[in-house]
């Protein structure tokens, strides 16, 4: 919890930080104003790359380069707040549309001492209330939720509105500006004179790639300025250039975007320019960067003495070994298109990924079947469209998207649209669940029943969530050229393989088939049934196994299809004492809050329950499913007070 952190933080940052006011209307520093400004850019540079460097010492991740890129702008904007102590002029609050440039909010907060400065090393630490982008009323300090990248212009065009007479700021990044959300945010924010002022870090840098490579023609500034903003562009690593900018910008009423050009990380030897800054910096560079600052290893020590998180948490029924779902969806892909010659696979499929590829398995299909790989940008919504668009009307060509599962909310209106074309599309959505989502609340991905959200005779609509990596390839397999939508889930998490029982052979190897719609007896029982899937199957199973050494006979079922009902298992259902629903997804639309309403359709009455996600992250990784109450013990009190 916030306070518990150790007693200091190794550079006196809070104390040394120069306040000192700047006046918009004297664009040009004085010699003192600008030797300021640059001892505070690099001071705080180098407590961004600490702390966030504590991230990747621990395994938590976490992201470094767009902070820390944006240091110049943040340093500016809070000598223009000095100067505007009574907030006639301006609202005191750095709005960023990129939430995982989250170390800048929390490095606000321990300057103006709402945070202790200390506590900043517990960066993404489960339960420290640092999680991996901002939440408002939940660390202290930080003043709003970003939300999902590319979300935060829109709300703050209303916060605009509600504040007449301020200037507003929010940072933005050529990343985030890919988001359709931006566009209808600039035409608004033009057609309305808003006084907003949006500072675009303009690194060319994504997690994939460079836009200025796999969006050729994108133009942060001619996008910009062709939907009516006052557009200004500076050097970012140039204070008096950037302060011109500011300052003009400051000075015109209304809406301008100043457009900061900079190569990501500047200045960190082995991650400038490189897609591999916008991650937490490794410690071997974050070390050598902080002794090339002068800092010796009273504060080096700090990330050299941290040990990295690790589980020992064993779980009966299931390998010690686990294997990444997300990941092996690229290898089942690929199984498929092995058999084809590369013209076929040209003709009938295409892969379109949205800056995720190594997060969501695509990397696998862009190495092996570059021919059909499109790498797009962070446009969920018209990708996932385009992809459907390769399949319309049934034309027996297949589309293949992928992002994160938290973004299928995004895409509703898309989806309808391609089931009213009849279109052929394989969705794969992985970090589903609160598993391992140490970006926490806004990252989750609980709401994928939104997905099946069609009439009941409308075009097909299948969800998948295999339980490991054999079954993944398996459904892949088996669903890869049927008819209509096919979203398949996977968590951020490796599973581990689920075994036969009383034994060390794979549920899901050797000659096993699967047959979408039917739900899979893992255990049989007679004493009741959970019922899970995904990532959740193998710690019912472990609940499972420990029940029956106590004497009491629970099943478990895999309903790895997740929104087709088994008419079969329904009646079987029926016969049991009591059904357990254990998913991750949101109680208040997954499995679990249909389940119940299909057994009373049939006159089925067991006992029922169900667990899910309920309530917000606590942060870290394996922390996320105890705190929801889905860990094994909970599953096994949960079924106790049923067999009670």
């Amino acid at each position: 919890m916030v306070g518990t952190s150790d007693p200091s933080f190794p550079i006196p940052f809070v104390k040394e930080f120069k306040r000192f006011p700047l006046d918009p209307t004297n664009p040009k520093l004085t010699a003192q104003q600008k030797a300021d400004l640059e001892f505070n850019i690099k001071l705080l540079r180098d407590v961004i790359i600490l702390f966030t460097s504590t991230g990747a010492a621990r395994g938590v991740s976490g992201h470094t380069g767009g902070a820390y890129d944006t240091v110049p702008e943040v340093a500016i904007l809070l000598s223009l707040f000095e100067a505007d102590k009574d907030n006639s002029k301006y609202l005191d609050i750095i709005f960023d549309e990129a939430g995982h440039r989250v170390a800048t909010q929390y490095l606000l907060a321990a300057l103006n001492q709402d945070l202790p400065a200390a506590h900043l090393l517990n960066y993404r630490v489960a339960n420290s209330k640092l999680p991996g982008h901002p939440e408002l009323r939940f660390t202290p300090g930080v003043k709003f939720s970003s939300g999902r990248l590319g979300h935060m212009w829109p709300l703050v065009n209303g916060v605009a509105i509600a504040e007449p007479g301020k200037a507003i700021f929010c940072l933005g990044s050529d990343g985030s500006q890919q988001e359709g959300d931006d566009a209808e945010a600039a035409r608004l924010a033009v057609a309305k004179n808003l006084n907003v002022k949006l500072l675009v870090d303009n690194n060319d840098v994504t997690i994939a790639g460079h836009p200025s490579e796999y969006l050729k023609g994108y133009s942060v500034a001619k996008t910009l300025a062709g939907q009516g903003m006052t557009v200004i562009e500076a050097h970012g690593e140039d204070v008096d250039d950037l302060w011109a900018a500011v300052a003009q910008s400051v000075t015109h009423v209304g809406p301008v975007a100043v457009v900061v050009n900079r190569k990501m990380a500047p200045g960190i030897e082995g991650l400038e320019g490189q897609s591999e800054g916008h991650e937490a910096v490794p410690v071997k560079f974050a070390v050598k960067y902080l002794q090339s600052r002068g800092y010796g290893s009273d504060v080096t020590d700090v990330l050299l003495n941290i040990k990295p998180v690790s589980t020992t948490a064993t779980f009966t029924g299931s390998t010690k070994e686990q294997g990444a779902n997300r990941v092996q969806f690229g290898e089942a892909v690929n199984s498929v298109l092995d058999k084809l010659s590369k013209e076929e696979a040209v003709s009938k499929v295409v892969v379109i990924d949205s800056d995720l590829e190594g997060s969501t398995g695509l990397k696998a299909i862009h190495k092996k079947h570059p021919e059909i790989f499109i790498g797009s940008g962070i446009m969920e919504r018209g990708n996932f469209s385009a992809a459907a668009g390769f399949g319309f009307n049934e034309n027996g060509k297949v589309g293949i998207f992928s992002t994160f599962s938290a973004f299928l909310e995004m895409c509703i209106s898309e989806i309808t649209m391609a089931r009213l074309n009849f279109c052929n599309a394989i969705c794969h959505f992985s970090h589903s669940g609160c598993d391992g989502m140490s970006d926490n609340t806004c990252h989750f991905g609980i709401n994928n029943f939104f997905a099946d959200n069609g009439l009941e005779d409308s075009h097909p609509t299948s969800l998948y969530f295999p339980a490991d990596a054999d079954q993944m390839t398996a459904v892949v397999q088996k669903v890869f050229w049927d008819t209509g939508l096919r979203f398949i889930f996977s968590s951020r998490s490796k599973v581990p393989w689920i075994l036969k029982e009383n034994s060390t052979e794979r549920f899901y190897g050797g000659d096993y088939k699967f047959v979408p719609g039917v739900d899979e007896v893992i255990r049989p029982g007679k004493a009741g049934v959970i019922i899970a899937f995904g990532e959740m199957l193998f710690r019912a199973l472990d609940a499972v196994e420990r029940l029956r050494k106590e004497g009491h006979d629970v099943g478990l079922v895999n309903k790895v299809t997740l929104n087709v009902i088994d008419e079969k298992a329904m009646v079987e259902y029926g016969k049991q004492p009591f059904v357990l629903v254990v998913e991750s997804f949101n109680r208040k639309t997954g499995l679990g809050s249909k389940m119940g309403t299909w057994l009373l359709e049939r006159g089925l009455t067991p006992k029922y329950a169900y667990l899910g996600t309920h309530k917000e992250g606590c942060g870290g990784l394996d922390e996320q499913i105890p705190w929801q109450g889905l860990d094994p013990d909970s599953i096994i009190k949960k079924a106790k007070s049923l067999i009670a």
